[in-house]
């Protein structure tokens, strides 16, 4: 930069140099005429004054310029401050907003909104800081203010939807999304918030549909997954209004992945126990316990045994034995065993198996229904000395 200065300087007095022994050595003169009068002038001084009136006019020609320029430079500094106000002003309500300080976060998105350019993003703001400061009203002032701009259809909507649904106001949700979906919009964040609105409406064929959708794109936790799925199968086969074929068609309608989960082949058994289906409960328990075993599952199989005498009850024997010699300490499995041996009046099985299961037992459940199952053993063998003992030590088991 120096180095540039000095050139300029050496250059700049060079010429200066040049120009001042050309004009001492210049005889020239100009000459002007008006008649009847005459100027005489030097070369030099003629020039001199050229450069003179070239300053002049230059000056005056910007100056004339400068002030009829005015009102557009001012018009164009007030919008460029409104500019910085405004961006400034959604800046703050962003930090605000994060800061979790609502109330200023709302009034940074009012002088933000002053900004048309901000005005859809800043309502956006708004509306979510009243919605954390439970000002409801406010809230949808902020959203009807972007209601008729189309560029902020898809974020208002999702707004809207989110906040409802954090709200518990499922059926306003729902008609978010669905004005959503008629915009052709079904991101994976709207099919989750559609999640959200529908569990709380207790909609439970579409939870499931939502479920299985999700799961495709891997967008749900599985622990979630599973637990909305038990939910929703839960209330689809507990619903009282069910009779022996509905609840048919209902199973039917299951698919045959989540047949075979313990949590759904339990419900489904006691649903079908309950309308006498006490066939087609053995069926769904042996198929979820061959896929994955589960003590629910069998306690179920055991609510379902067939009649005494029964060719049925019989290959529930088997299938108890069998699945015994693969699970010898299964204290559940052996509780079953020995109930179904009771029922068929195999004394001997049945009272190794229960005293089995009594040994095994973890749980006071089990521990109170085996002395329950023994006590009723030794009362049809008619020994009152033991049944009683079962019977206390089944009354004590309860207390505790």
């Amino acid at each position: 930069m120096r180095c540039v200065l000095f050139l300029w300087l050496v250059a700049l007095m060079a010429a200066a140099i040049g120009i001042a022994v050309t004009a001492r050595f210049n005889p020239g003169n100009v000459v002007l005429f008006y008649p009847p009068y005459r100027v005489d002038l030097s070369l030099n001084f003629f020039v001199l004054l050229e450069v003179l009136l070239f300053i002049f006019l230059y000056v005056l020609v910007r100056a004339f310029r400068a002030t009829t320029r005015m009102p557009a430079r001012v018009a164009e500094y007030r919008l460029r401050k409104r500019e910085r106000d405004g961006n400034k002003g959604l800046r703050d309500a962003l930090k605000a907003l994060f800061e979790g300080r609502f109330g200023q976060a709302e009034k940074a998105a009012l002088r933000a909104a002053e900004l048309p350019d901000n005005a859809g993003v800043a309502a956006l703001i708004g509306a979510r800081a009243a919605h954390r400061m439970r000002q409801n009203a406010r809230r949808e002032q902020w959203l009807n203010r972007i209601a008729d701009d189309n560029g902020m259809k898809t974020a208002r909507l999702m707004t809207s939807t989110e906040l409802l649904v954090d709200d518990h106001q499922a059926e306003a949700a729902l008609e978010a999304v669905r004005e959503l979906h008629e915009s052709g919009q079904r991101h994976i964040h709207a099919l989750q918030l559609s999640l959200k609105a529908h569990q709380q409406a207790k909609n439970w064929p579409e939870v499931l549909r939502l479920v299985r959708l999700l799961d495709k794109h891997k967008a749900l936790h599985p622990a979630l997954s599973a637990r909305l799925r038990e939910l929703a199968y839960d209330d689809l086969l507990a619903s009282s209004t069910h009779d022996a074929e509905s609840i048919q068609r209902v199973w039917a309608t299951i698919p045959t992945a989540d047949r075979v989960k313990p949590y759904v082949a339990c419900r489904a058994a006691t649903a079908l126990n309950e309308r006498g289906l006490h066939d087609e409960a053995r069926q769904v328990c042996e198929e979820a316990l061959a896929a994955n075993w589960d003590d629910r599952v069998v306690r179920a199989y055991r609510d379902a045994a067939a009649p005494a005498g029964s060719a049925a009850l019989l290959a529930q024997i088997e299938h108890c034995e069998g699945w015994l010699r693969e699970r010898p300490t299964d204290a559940e499995l052996a509780l079953t065993l020995g109930s179904l041996c009771l029922k068929q009046k195999l004394w001997g099985k049945a009272q190794r198996h229960l005293e089995q299961a009594l040994s095994d037992a973890t749980e006071p459940r089990m521990v109170r229904e085996s002395h329950l199952k023994l006590a009723q053993l030794h009362e049809a063998l008619s020994q009152p000395d033991e049944a009683a003992n079962h019977y206390r030590q089944c009354a004590l088991a309860t207390i505790l």
